[in-house]
C-alpha cells in the first residue's frame, strides 16, 4: 500500500520542518511514503523551511482557505497513486506517531475513514477554552443527529482515508472540510471510525480558523445546512415549509377563535391575511422540496459517473 501524508500549512514556519522530521520513514503494512505540503499562500519562511526535505510542496499564489487546499492536497496524492491518505495540521499539536494508530482499521478493512477524537477518551480531554469546547461538543451532536451516528469530535484535523473514501469525496467549502468530509462521507454510506489521540495545544497560540468561535460557529452552521439541503433535501424543505405553515396555522386559529368570542374580526382582519401567507409560503417550500429531492436522485447519478471517471483517471497514477 502507498500512503501520502497531506499537510496544509499557512504560516507554519516555526514547526513546520519539525512535523515533516518526525514523520516515521516506515509503517508496517505501508510499502512507500509520500508527503505532500500544500502551502496556502504563506507569507513568511514556510517553503523555506522544507528545504532539502524529500517532500512534494504544492504552492498556491494566494490564500485560498483549509478547504480548497485539503482538496488540492487529496487531488495530487490520487495523482501519484496513492491508496490511503492521511491529513494532520503543520502546526505540531498532533504527534506523527498516531498515524498507525489511524492506519489500522484502515488497514484492517475494517473503516474507509478514520477520524481522530480529541473527546472520545475523556481520560485525555485537552486543555482549552470552555466555549471552544462546548462548541465542539454542540456542532458534533448536530452531525450526529443529521447522520444517526454518535461523533465526539468532528472538526479534528488529524484523520486517515483508504482510495475509495478519497475517490468518493466531493467538497465544495473554501472555509475547512473537518466537518464536510463527516457529512459528505456519511451521506455515502463511508464505513467512519473515531480513534481517540492525545492533542498538544501551545500557550498563546490562536487559531487561524476558529479565532472568532462565534463566526466559526456560523461558517459551521452554514455547511451543515448545505450538506443537508444538498443529500436530504425532503427532510431539509418539508421541516422548514411544515414550520412556516404551521406557524400561519396558529394565526389562523387565533383569529377563528377571536371572531367567535366577538363576533367580529375587527382590528385583527391583518392576522387572516399574514396567516393565510404563511400557510401558501410553507406549502410552496415544501413542493420546492419535491423539486429539490428529484435534482438530488440527478445528483446522485451524476456523482456516480464521476467517480468512475475520477477512478479511471488516477488508477493510471504515477508510482511514488
Amino acid at each position: 500500500m502507498k500512503l501520502a501524508i497531506v499537510i496544509p500549512a499557512y504560516n507554519e514556519q516555526e514547526r513546520i520542518r519539525a512535523v515533516v522530521e518526525s514523520i516515521p520513514a516506515q509503517l508496517e503494512g505501508i510499502k512507500s511514503i509520500r508527503v505532500i505540503i500544500v502551502d496556502d499562500g504563506s507569507v513568511d519562511g514556510t517553503v523555506k523551511e522544507l528545504d532539502g526535505l524529500d517532500i512534494i510542496v504544492v504552492r498556491h499564489a494566494i490564500n485560498m482557505g483549509l478547504g480548497r487546499t485539503f482538496a488540492d492536497g487529496l487531488k495530487k496524492a490520487m495523482e501519484l497513486g496513492c491508496d490511503s491518505v492521511v491529513n494532520m495540521d503543520g502546526d505540531g499539536q498532533f504527534d506523527p506517531h498516531d498515524i498507525p494508530k489511524l492506519l489500522r482499521p484502515i488497514l484492517n478493512n475494517e473503516a474507509d475513514f478514520v477520524t481522530a477524537s480529541r473527546f472520545r477518551d475523556k481520560t485525555f480531554i485537552p486543555k482549552m477554552p470552555k466555549i471552544k469546547y462546548w462548541g465542539n461538543i454542540f456542532i458534533a451532536k448536530i452531525i450526529s443527529w443529521v447522520l444517526g451516528a454518535d461523533f465526539k469530535d468532528v472538526s479534528c484535523g488529524f484523520r486517515a482515508y483508504n482510495k475509495e473514501a478519497v475517490l468518493r469525496m466531493n467538497l465544495f467549502g473554501k472555509f475547512t472540510y473537518t466537518q464536510e468530509t463527516i457529512l459528505d462521507l456519511g451521506n455515502k454510506g463511508m464505513r467512519i471510525i473515531e480513534v481517540p489521540v492525545v492533542v498538544q495545544y501551545f500557550p498563546g497560540r490562536r487559531s487561524r480558523i476558529a479565532a472568532s468561535v462565534f463566526w466559526y460557529g456560523w461558517k459551521t452552521l452554514k455547511i451543515i445546512l448545505r450538506t443537508v439541503r444538498d443529500y436530504k433535501p425532503l427532510k431539509f424543505f418539508g421541516i422548514l415549509g411544515g414550520v412556516i405553515f404551521l406557524f400561519g396555522l396558529l394565526l389562523d386559529m387565533g383569529l377563528i377563535i377571536f371572531y367567535f368570542v366577538h363576533g367580529s374580526l375587527y382590528p385583527y382582519k391583518f392576522i387572516g391575511f399574514a396567516g393565510s401567507f404563511f400557510n401558501i409560503l410553507g406549502i410552496i417550500i415544501f413542493f420546492l422540496g419535491l423539486v429539490a429531492d428529484m435534482l438530488y436522485r440527478i445528483r446522485m447519478n451524476q456523482e456516480e459517473i464521476l467517480y468512475r471517471l475520477k477512478k479511471d483517471e488516477y488508477s493510471r497514477g504515477r508510482d511514488i
